[in-house]
């Protein structure tokens, strides 16, 4: 600790106020010297420029803003001066894949003054070991007041033709596969790979736009990740892309009528984010965007809890005919019909009886609580964007009992999670989210689900636009008032925000487990959601197919493309403090040795180490679990399979029984993709193992201590796994 308050003396020691003018670039180094940022005025414009270890990473590239009605902050700048300084302290998340973080940096803060109206930009750096974050602030000034964003100027100049991971623009949804290609590639490769392209009637505006965030990887040896932080009170950033000069550029969602981003100053914009190494495994355990998020926001957090989930959700995707929707009226209405009195369909899936199911299995297998889809009023009619109430968030249907499977979950010391599916109806979300909240704290919900489907209401706004950018906000300020946790799906993806508040807990906003019914996810999917999606917060991405041919219910036309090893993987390399496990439970009495890996994975972290990784290919990640001694490995695959060669040196002193959850030697995710093999080995931290993922697999292992000495000398596991009697 003393170091830590020397470091913090001499970095404060560090602030003074520098003359920089436009002859003189600004110029900051990363606390390790590997990054260098350099900012100027060229020809008037504010541009940037960024090397590590002395290969560039960004050219000069422009800054700056155009306003709508008016002159923009674009043109006619200079330095007129620039502050340094530093920070090096840690903090400590609520939950998370660390028990603590670092947030060192060295900052950079340049003021640009406008040649004639005399208008003032602020432009904040930030330079951390593993890369930059830097942010727009327009002071108070009498000459600008009250502004229209027209555009967003910021570029990102790339010196390099990586290979891009990333997915099609679009200001509704983000439930797109990944497409794989050079950026000089991706206008043909967008098309071919990515799937449901042509399937939503908006896309974004522009020649050729991406979405963040965006994994690049270079043949130069670079690794380089674009995103944001702190999206407050914005729009969304996506990404025009110049395919041929190699230029990325902001392109803010706007709204139905045009309009961007609407401000006053004094204000900031997000972050603009750079996460840059010649490691793929230090892209993964960056904590950058986390940090330019502001600390937690809610004094008391000891209500906030992670979890794992069973649900009534799996069974309307599969097949089976079960549904959301209690009856066929399609005319009956929310909060006015009375449903007992309508005929019911039976094949309502909420219902009473069927919710005990699993609270009672749930309970016997150590879940912590039950998600229902379908309880409430407002399913038999999805024509959300043509209705102004389309669901009630306190009405049950009638086969639902709220007060007898509250008292029947609190006997059997089991939550249930609510579920507010809105039709992306914020507005009356809005209206109703008092008498929601409330609801759900009489009958002992503290966690609830939310859902936005279909085309926004407000008619004028898009999932990514600045009004529901702050509708998603809301609720998760609001919710934390109520001492209720949320997940939200269909959501903007997420910037680190829940540093801030930490109640909500994870989002969607990718192509999840459910898509695995409608269409399938590549077997590629998980080895690059963790550098693309999941750098911003946690994906409730609802892991646990055991059953991954849907044939089995008479729906040949689908298929999970994975292995049942791989599916206890994901519990670990798609990191979520809220784990689902998303099959039906008699599917896992079919395979309870397998199962007993979900039953035994925590949800909540001490330490990660990501042991190796390559974007597309595989990722293999090792986490400690709170409040114990025991470790866990995870490893997911693509199509082309991964032989890890994993050295246990992460491991304290001591002796450990390996639970090894593997592939079998004939797994494969088309032909064979339930054949597992587990074997118990003793380990310790002198040892390596060298595992083999199928394709499309992947392997988990449980590392617990176990009383003895280690051996003296190191040994190499190569499992020929073989099946537990």
């Amino acid at each position: 600790m003393y170091a830590i308050r020397r470091i913090l003396l001499s970095f404060a020691a560090l602030f003074a106020t520098v003359a920089a003018f436009a002859a003189e670039p600004a110029e900051i180094s990363s606390p390790d010297g590997n990054l260098r940022l350099s900012v100027d005025a060229v020809d008037g414009v504010p541009a940037y420029s960024l090397t590590y270890k002395g290969i560039c990473v960004v050219e000069p590239s422009r800054l700056g803003f155009s306003f709508r009605h008016e002159r923009g902050m674009k043109e006619g700048f200079s330095i007129s001066g620039s502050e340094s300084g530093g920070s090096d302290s840690w903090w400590y998340p609520v939950w998370g894949e660390y028990a603590r973080v670092r947030n060192h940096y060295n900052e950079l803060l340049v003021h640009f003054e406008q040649e004639g109206s005399g208008r003032l930009m602020d432009i904040r750096f930030r330079l951390f070991d593993d890369g930059l974050g830097f942010r727009y602030e327009f002071p108070k000034q009498p000459t600008l007041h009250i502004f229209e964003v027209e555009e967003e100027l910021t570029e990102f100049r790339l010196c390099h033709d990586y290979t891009a991971f990333c997915m099609p623009g679009d200001y509704e949804t983000n439930e797109f596969s990944y497409t794989t290609a050079r950026i000089s590639r991706l206008r043909e490769q967008l098309v071919l790979q990515s799937e449901a392209l042509f399937r939503h009637d908006r896309k974004s505006d522009g020649d050729l736009v991406i979405q963040t965030p965006v994994m690049l990887k270079g043949d130069n040896g670079l690794y380089v990740n674009i995103h944001e932080a702190a999206l407050v009170d914005f729009p969304a950033m996506e990404l025009d892309v110049d395919d041929s000069n190699l230029v990325f550029s902001a392109a803010l969602v706007p709204n139905r009528n045009g309009g961007k981003a609407f401000k006053m100053a004094p204000c900031t914009t997000p972050w603009r984010t750079l996460v840059v190494s010649d490691r793929a495994t230090d892209i993964l355990a960056s904590r950058l965007i986390w940090n330019l998020n502001e600390p937690c926001r809610i004094d008391d957090t000891s209500w906030i809890h992670p979890m794992k989930y069973l649900g009534v959700w799996w069974e309307y995707f599969t097949g089976e005919g079960s549904s959301w929707n209690y009856c066929r009226d399609r005319s009956a209405r929310p909060g006015v019909t009375d449903y007992s009195s309508l005929e019911a369909n039976g094949t309502h899936g909420a219902n009473t009886a069927h919710v005990k199911e699993y609270i009672d299995f749930a309970s016997e297998n150590g879940f912590d609580a039950v998600l229902v889809e379908g309880w409430n009023e407002g399913w038999e009619d999805w024509s959300s964007y043509a209705r102004e109430r389309l669901f009630s968030f306190t009405r049950a249907y009638p086969d639902f009992d709220v007060e007898e499977l509250r008292d029947y979950a609190a006997s059997r010391n089991v939550k249930l999670i609510m579920h507010h599916e809105t039709g992306a109806n914020a507005a009356d979300y809005e209206r109703q989210l008092d008498e929601a909240f409330d609801f759900m704290n009489r009958n002992g919900y503290d966690a609830v689900k939310t859902g936005y489907v279909g085309h926004v209401v407000p008619r004028s706004e898009y999932h990514a636009s600045q009004w529901m950018v702050n509708h998603y906000l809301y609720v998760a300020r609001k919710a934390a008032d109520k001492h209720i946790m949320v997940n939200s799906h269909e959501a903007v993806r997420p910037t680190g925000l829940c540093r801030t508040w930490p109640n909500w807990m994870a989002q969607e906003s990718a192509r999840g487990t459910e898509f695995e019914s409608m269409g399938g996810n590549p077997p590629d999917h998980t080895t690059i959601l963790p550098f693309t999606r999941l750098m911003g917060g946690p994906m409730d991405y609802t892991p646990g197919i055991f059953q991954t041919r849907l044939d089995y219910y008479g729906n040949p036309s689908q298929w999970a493309r994975t292995t049942l090893a791989r599916q206890l993987a994901l519990y670990l390399t798609m990191y979520s403090p809220i784990q689902m496990a998303c099959d039906h439970p008699e599917n896992y009495l079919r395979f309870p040795d397998a199962f007993q890996f979900i039953k035994d994975v925590p949800v909540d972290w001490e330490d990660s180490r990501y042991l190796e990784a390559e974007p597309g290919d595989y990722i293999t990640v090792a986490r400690k679990a709170k409040n114990s001694g025991d470790w866990y490995v995870g490893c997911t695959a693509d199509e082309n399979g991964h032989l890890s060669e994993l050295s246990l040196d992460f491991l304290p002193e001591g002796l450990y029984e390996a639970t090894v959850y593997a592939d079998a030697p004939d797994a494969d995710y088309r032909s064979n993709p339930q054949a597992y093999l587990i074997r118990r080995i003793n380990v310790s931290s002198r040892d390596r193992l060298v595992v083999r993922a199928a394709p499309g697999g992947g392997y988990a292992i449980r590392i617990t201590p176990v009383n003895g000495k280690p051996r003296s000398r190191s040994l190499t596991h190569k499992l020929k796994v073989t099946k537990e009697e």
